[in-house]
């Protein structure tokens, strides 16, 4: 069977008071939209389209690979942007819309809101379920809430339970408003004859649009089942239109990613400052300290400790290393690695086993071998550094003349002085020493010694000089100061 996803994404959101289209605001790292459509796939949908509106380059700009992109050049209503999909889906199912009957085994599809990101995959395939076994022409996803104002109510039969219809908070009685159950704007379609009678709907309301809804009152009439799947968690169907309202689903969504995390063997010391992406794969005995950031698709291999004021981005972390006050973008880091406190790896770093980048180090485009060290206060870039070797406090790769960009190179078992700087291109051959306070500016052979420093110059007794004479200039000055305000 055929499950095709379709995600409403034209719209533009205004309440979001912003130049982007409200479904590309992020959550974790990651659009709305992208959320949604991640929650398709996992759910098990075969094809997924998504009809962009407002702004729809920028919509289209984070879509990922795969997705089909159908325009709703005209926003006059939801059965609109669904009808606007119908060659693509055609195409994709490869039969026109047409049956003697209304089978959803046919295939399905899933209308889904590019404005809400927190529906679960569990959920799209509950909804898919309903739709098949109970044979239904459509299936609509509902909540209950203790507050319904301002959504559309379910109708059902009082005896069977069965769908009756969905009536506007604005046109309905009060013995209506008083029913709980909302339609949440999903839903799931049979797609035998589904664009045929999208067809049907007329926009004779109030606003000029063709409402979705409004097939179902079609489908009734053509004595096709109509059911409805209420949500076990109303949290999933909250949509976004507001700042305020993603800051909420926000919050939501690092509950929900938290508490899944801890639950497979990952202690999260503060849940509350702890942000981890959806994309993110961390293993168990993990442990993650306060104010610690692993986004984007970050993995995080057991007995690692993060944290804490960590940020991970798009990295992963072997087994049994440490990030301590620390920043990691797009690099590997492998076993047994120490990183911190106050270090900034930048991205297309590797790090092997066992090494140390220490306090106050910055790291950008190295490779950085088995065991080596570079313990604090040290700059190092676009450099190959080998294995066992040790870089002294202060050490500076000089890897910028102004115009390009040029690679260090050290062997193994390579000691480099405090306070040195190596000016690339360069080559320190394997075994070499290079002295503290060295600008090294020619390669130099294993097993050398490399020193480049002024001569050393005493001049004794100068320092008292210095002094004495400082003081006898200090006292001159305060007594002119003095006898010029007295007089």
């Amino acid at each position: 069977m055929q499950t095709i996803a379709l995600v409403l994404a034209a719209g533009q959101g205004t309440r979001m008071k912003s130049h982007k289209p409200k479904v590309i605001h992020e959550i974790m790292g990651i659009p709305m939209v992208e959320l949604v459509i991640d929650a398709a796939r996992q759910a098990g949908c075969n094809e997924t389209i998504v009809i962009t509106g407002h702004e729809a380059e920028q919509v289209e700009a984070v879509l990922p690979a795969g997705v089909h992109v159908v325009r709703q050049e005209q926003r006059i209503g939801t059965a609109n942007a669904v009808a606007v999909a119908a060659d693509t889906v055609a195409e994709l199912t490869g039969r026109a819309d047409k049956a003697s009957e209304t089978d959803p085994q046919n295939g399905v599809l899933v209308v889904l809101s590019g404005d809400v990101p927190l529906l679960a995959a569990n959920t799209i395939e509950k909804l898919v379920r309903t739709c098949v076994e109970s044979k239904s022409a459509m299936t609509v996803l509902t909540a209950v809430l203790p507050d319904a104002s301002g959504y559309g109510r379910i109708i059902r039969d009082a005896e069977t339970g069965e769908v009756l219809r969905i009536i506007e908070h604005k046109d309905a009685t009060d013995q209506e408003r008083a029913i709980k159950e909302i339609n949440t704007g999903i839903y799931c379609f049979a797609l035998d004859n589904l664009f045929t009678r999208l067809a049907l709907i007329d926009n004779n309301n109030a606003q000029g649009e063709y409402y979705l809804t409004d097939i179902l009152a079609l489908l009734k009439a053509a004595g096709q089942r109509v059911t409805a799947l209420a949500v076990e968690n109303p949290e999933e169907v909250g949509g976004v239109n507001s700042r305020v309202q993603l800051a909420d689903a926000t919050a939501l969504m690092q509950q929900r990613i938290n508490r899944a995390h801890m639950i497979a063997g990952v202690t999260i010391t503060s849940p509350q400052t702890t942000w981890i992406s959806p994309r993110v794969n961390i293993e168990a005995d993990v442990t993650v300290l306060p104010n610690s950031h692993i986004l984007g698709t970050s993995y995080i291999a057991s007995d690692v400790v993060i944290g804490p004021d960590t940020r991970i981005v798009n990295s992963d972390i072997g087994a049994g290393s440490v990030i301590d006050s620390s920043i990691v973008l797009d690099s590997t880091i492998r076993s047994n690695v120490s990183v911190g406190p106050r270090s900034y790896i930048r991205p297309k770093c590797l790090i092997e086993d066992g090494a140390k980048v220490g306090t106050s180090v910055e790291i950008k485009g190295t490779h950085i071998g088995k065991g080596s060290k570079v313990p604090h206060l040290s700059y190092v870039g676009d450099a190959e550094i080998g294995t066992n070797c040790n870089l002294g406090a202060g050490t500076i790769t000089c890897n910028y003349d102004g115009f390009h960009k040029s690679h260090t190179v050290l062997g193994d078992d390579v000691f480099v002085g405090s306070d040195s700087m190596l000016v690339a291109p360069v080559h320190i051959g394997s075994g070499a020493v290079i002295g503290a306070g060295s600008v090294i500016t020619h390669d130099v052979p294993a097993d050398a010694l490399a020193l480049e420093r002024s001569e050393q110059t005493i001049k004794e007794g100068w320092a008292a000089r210095h002094r004495a004479q400082h003081e006898t200039t200090h006292q001159f000055t305060t007594r002119e100061e003095a006898s010029q305000n007295n007089g």
